[in-house]
C-alpha cells in the first residue's frame, strides 16, 4: 500500500508510503487520502490528523507518468476530492514535513493547521517551469500569505526554499532535526485531546470561514486553467524534457 492509515491515541495518521518513487503522487493515492480525510473527520474518536511521508521526503509532486496517463477530468477526479478533503477537514490537520515537499508536496501545506519542517526539507512549486499553472489554491492563499513580490518568486520563478524559510514565510510554524518532526508533530496533535472537540472544530470553521468560499472558487478556476495548459505545447515540451532528461527549450513559443 502506498497510503497507511492508522488511528491511535486521537490522531488518525495518513502516511505516504512510497519512497521507491520519492513518494510521488498517484491518482490512487489520492483517493485513498481522500477516503482517509473524509473518515477522520466522520469519527468521534478522532481529535486530529498527521500527514507524513518517509524519512527524507514528503512527497515529490504528482506521478508525472500516472499524471499524464491519467489526467484529471472534473471536480470529482481523485486529486480534486483530496484537495476538497483537506481544505474541508472540520478536524485539525497537522503536517510533518521531511526532505522533499514539491509541487503539491507544498501547496497542500497550506490548508493543514499546524505544519513541523525539517532542517534539511526542500520545498518548491514548479508550476510554470512545466508550462503549467498553480494549483490547490496556491495562487491566492501563497499570494496572501507572502505578498505579490515573494509568491511570484515562488510561483512564477519556481524557488525552491528550506524549512527555516518556510517558517520565516508562514508555511511552517517551527523547523526541526529531521528525526524529530514527526514526533514532534504527533505530540502537537495529541494536544487536542485536552480539548473540547466542538469547540475545536467551530473555532477551525470560524478561522477558515472568511476565505472557505474564495478557496474553492479558486481551485476550480486554476483547475479549468491547469486542464488547458496541460494540452499546451508548452507543457508537452516541459513533460518530454522531463522524461528525456534535458532541459526544455521554450524559445519557439
Amino acid at each position: 500500500m502506498s497510503i497507511r492509515t492508522a488511528t491511535a491515541n486521537g490522531v488518525a495518521t495518513i502516511e505516504i508510503a512510497r519512497p521507491e518513487k520519492k513518494n510521488a503522487l498517484t491518482q490512487a493515492m489520492y483517493a485513498e487520502m481522500a477516503e482517509a480525510l473524509a473518515a477522520a473527520g466522520a469519527d468521534a474518536a478522532v481529535r486530529a490528523v498527521l500527514i507524513a511521508g518517509q524519512p527524507g521526503v514528503f512527497t515529490s509532486g504528482n506521478d508525472l507518468e500516472d499524471f499524464m496517463q491519467r489526467p484529471p477530468a472534473g471536480e470529482d477526479s481523485p486529486v480534486f476530492r483530496f484537495m476538497h478533503a483537506l481544505a474541508d477537514c472540520p478536524k485539525p490537520v497537522v503536517a510533518a514535513v521531511t526532505g522533499a515537499a514539491i509541487g503539491i508536496g507544498t501547496t497542500m501545506l497550506l490548508h493543514c493547521d499546524l505544519v513541523y519542517v525539517s532542517d534539511e526539507a526542500r520545498l518548491a512549486m514548479p508550476f510554470v517551469g512545466l508550462g503549467l499553472v498553480p494549483e490547490f489554491a496556491s495562487s491566492l492563499l501563497v499570494t496572501q500569505l507572502v505578498g505579490h513580490a515573494k509568491a511570484t518568486e515562488l510561483l512564477l520563478l519556481g524557488e525552491p526554499f528550506n524549512g527555516e524559510r518556510a517558517v520565516e514565510l508562514g508555511f511552517a510554524n517551527a523547523v526541526l532535526p529531521a528525526s524529530e518532526v514527526v514526533n514532534h508533530a504527533r505530540r502537537m496533535a495529541e494536544r487536542f485531546n485536552a480539548l473540547p472537540p466542538g469547540a475545536v472544530r467551530e473555532s477551525k470553521t470560524l478561522m477558515r470561514r472568511g476565505q472557505h468560499a474564495l478557496v474553492r472558487e479558486q481551485i476550480g478556476a486554476e483547475a479549468t486553467v491547469f486542464g488547458q495548459r496541460l494540452r499546451s505545447p508548452e507543457a508537452t515540451e516541459a513533460f518530454q524534457a522531463f522524461f528525456q532528461k534535458r532541459k526544455p527549450d521554450f524559445s519557439k513559443f
